[in-house]
């Protein structure tokens, strides 16, 4: 049986994606059950094919091609798994986002308008290394009614083959192409002009690359290009809290988007502050940068102008000493990505100034930049971080993959009645109820 084109795949999803809105939550929530299920079961096919291409990265590793960075987020091992068919199984315990009234107006008595929340469509992704992605966005997509085209990293291609056919075989009974995999590279481009039958694009991976999709379809894109995020410690800081948030925030994982990869230092704690950090930084391999007025506190390499604005993914980080609070918004406005910043301070008038001042999806006060995570955020998982403003912000969990319609309930009414001298005004009154087909009829 030869392959099915990309046309072929989106035409599927597209008549999934009509049949998929209108399962009830019981279906799609089984669904789910039954992906955490066969991926508990397969650990052992799962993790041989992840060793494939873990194997295969780690000679590109030793050529220069890749980075430690995408190596780590690469492997899988049993307590991943484990994580992954968890995070399923809190996607199919959450809240059902379909068929949410959440507008409801009476336009006059008997005519009642609903905003109600329904599925976008067929979203398509493309999506970096780590594998577990995969499985975060088919259980998002099906848990809120959506059909997925899945597009993963070749790096991963053995494990993303792998946990494809598992969630293909254990939702046999859902409509079929619901979940569709592509991975050429040439179908991405094809996706890219299927304006009319795929309603949202997702990349997830670098930032010349989000760019290129970004600049090449007419299709909406959700998603981030970078996450260049802040740790500022304030003069009113909590010096011990600042030193334990300002290390999580780059040890505890520094593969990801959501690590800090710029810490500033207000200039009236640098001199406290910076010995105790940096040697604990040190001790954990990580490679430091500083400017100036940091070097004059601790011995670091001179930072540049370029790392403002790089985004590390790995063990390095740049520090800076800046002279007010003005100051640290100022650079993290010019420098940052607007995904997430953090100040660390026990004054709540600077904390909110900064909070209210910055522009970015997640500002945090006393809080490591960790936490910007769609399962952190209790969404159950996430498709991607959005640094956009239209739609969906921050974590994209549930809500992020739905619209809504307008519902009118009517009995018979015209809009001539409505209209000219005689005219009937609206009441327009708002009201709470939860739509129901035919709620009329049934009051």
């Amino acid at each position: 049986m030869s392959e099915k084109t990309i046309e072929t795949k989106v035409a599927e999803a597209e008549s999934a994606a009509l049949e998929l809105a209108t399962l009830p939550d019981e279906r799609r929530r089984a669904g789910l059950e039954a992906i955490a299920d066969a991926i508990d079961q397969r650990h052992d096919e799962i993790l041989e094919a992840n060793e494939k291409d873990v194997s295969e990265a780690e000679k590109l590793l030793e050529e220069g091609e890749y980075s430690q960075a995408l190596v780590d987020r690469l492997k899988l091992s049993p307590s991943k798994l484990e994580d992954i068919s968890e995070m399923v199984r809190s996607v199919a315990d959450q809240e059902d986002p379909l068929e949410k009234t959440l507008e409801a107006r009476r336009l006059d008595e008997d005519l009642e308008l609903y905003k109600v929340a329904v599925p976008i469509g067929v979203v398509g992704t493309v999506f970096e290394s780590r594998p577990d992605a995969l499985v975060q966005i088919a259980a998002l997509g099906l848990k809120s009614g959506n059909a997925v085209i899945l597009k993963g990293g070749s790096e991963a291609a053995h494990s993303n083959r792998v946990l494809f056919e598992i969630i293909e075989e254990a939702t046999a009974d859902l409509p079929d192409g619901w979940a569709q995999q592509i991975e050429a590279r040439e179908d991405v481009n094809a996706m890219l002009e299927m304006d009319d039958s795929i309603d949202l694009l997702m990349p997830r991976g670098s930032s010349a690359f989000v760019s290129y999709i970004q600049d090449n379809t007419s299709i909406p894109v959700l998603g981030h290009t970078e996450g260049i995020c802040h740790v500022f410690v304030d003069t009113e800081a909590d010096l011990e809290m600042a030193e334990e948030i300002a290390f999580d925030a780059k040890v505890q994982y520094p593969a990801v988007c959501n690590a800090v990869e710029t810490l500033l230092v207000h200039e009236d704690v640098a001199a406290d502050f910076l010995p105790g950090i940096v040697e604990r930084y040190e001790e954990a391999g990580v490679e430091l940068r500083g400017d100036e007025l940091t070097r004059e506190v601790v011995d670091v390499d001179a930072a540049t102008e370029e790392d403002w604005d790089t985004e590390y993914g790995d063990l390095e980080l740049s520090i800076k000493v800046v002279d007010s609070l003005s100051a640290a918004m100022g650079h993290i406005t010019a420098h940052g990505s607007k995904h997430t910043e953090s100040i660390v301070t026990e004054d709540d008038d600077r904390a909110a100034r900064f909070m209210r001042g910055l522009d970015s999806a997640s500002v945090y006060h006393n809080a490591s930049t960790r936490f910007a995570d769609g399962y952190r955020y209790g969404l159950g998982a996430e498709v991607g971080i959005s640094t956009g403003k239209i739609h969906a912000r921050g974590p994209v969990g549930l809500e992020g993959l739905t619209t809504y319609k307008y519902h009118l309930e009517g009995d018979g009414q015209l809009v001539a009645t409505y209209a000219g001298e005689d005219a009937k005004p609206y009441l327009h009154e708002e009201f709470d109820a939860e739509w129901t087909p035919g709620r009329l009829s049934e009051e």
